[in-house]
């Protein structure tokens, strides 16, 4: 295995609850009150829909298409969705510094130094906004790949702290089946005093809608007992995500740079590059020589 690469699921698309729009020339994140499915394919005009996201839509209540049924991979919650704090540069859309809140790993002159967390409201290295919460859910939608996934990304703390309390229950109350419970994604809208009573939406994980919990765990105890007859080993799939998860200092893919910088950074492609920024791209280059010449 590749040392400073991190393996991470096969991604098949994408799915959001917004799309970046183009406005005086200034591509820009417009927030949405529907989910999206996106391929992995980007043209002038945007993504290109994957053929579910028209699929799910015919059966949706309305055109808006606010549930997707989906599965997951890994038993594991948190292989199912890793959340930190994170710092990007501005630049180059590569992250500086990790943290959870208690220890964080972070980029310096020296190497990627571990240091103390304190979060983004009391960091000095990240104020001003530029460290955030980042989570990325993986999960699977239909049965025509068995390991393949779509990827929700976020840095909204609304659906980072339920999706991680959701999949830590449903682990839970599943006996570690979570990877066999038959759960759908919610999109639910609130209004708060910092939205200016707008609503806001975020992302759900709900037991699908016709079943209750006990006929979820119910079922997905029959659907563990099954793959486990047919020689399918869902304990060493997890190992082996722990493992590809853990081989890299940060968790990134060269290909989601520009989206991190269109959906999370804004103004950087329009704006003045920082100081910071430029030293975090010299140092990361850096970095990777020492990778590439210790491997």
């Amino acid at each position: 295995m590749i040392k400073g690469l991190a393996i991470t699921p096969p991604v098949l698309g994408r799915i959001s609850i917004g799309r970046v729009i183009e406005k005086n020339g200034i591509r820009l994140p417009q927030k949405d009150d529907q989910f999206t499915i996106t391929s992995q394919i980007q043209e002038k005009g945007g993504w290109v829909l994957h053929p579910l996201d028209e699929e799910l839509r015919k059966d949706a209540p309305t055109s808006k298409l606010r549930t997707i049924p989906v599965r997951m991979l890994f038993n594991e919650a948190d292989l199912n969705l890793r959340a930190e704090y994170t710092m990007f540069d501005r630049k180059s859309g590569r992250p500086m510094c990790v943290g959870d809140g208690h220890t964080c790993k972070r980029l310096t002159q020296s190497g990627v130094q571990s240091l103390p967390c304190p979060g983004p409201t009391l960091c000095e290295f990240g104020k001003g906004g530029l460290c955030k919460p980042y989570g990325r859910l993986n999960v699977k939608i239909g049965d025509d790949d068995d390991l393949g996934t779509f990827i929700f990304r976020t840095t909204g703390y609304n659906s980072i702290r339920t999706l991680a309390a959701r999949l830590s229950y449903y682990q839970a109350v599943s006996g570690g089946l979570l990877a066999y419970m038959p759960l759908e994604l919610k999109l639910r809208g609130k209004s708060t005093t910092q939205s200016r009573r707008a609503p806001i939406y975020y992302v759900d994980l709900v037991i699908k809608e016709e079943l209750s919990l006990k006929e979820a765990v119910s079922e997905a105890k029959e659907k563990a007992a099954q793959v486990a007859e047919e020689g399918i080993d869902q304990s060493a799939l997890d190992a082996a995500a722990a493992k590809g998860f853990g081989n890299a200092l940060f968790e990134y893919d060269e290909d989601e740079i520009t989206e991190v910088l269109e959906e999370f950074y804004p103004l950087s492609s329009h704006g003045s590059t920082t100081e910071s920024a430029v030293t975090a791209s010299k140092l990361m280059k850096g970095l990777e020589s020492q990778h590439s010449v210790a491997g």
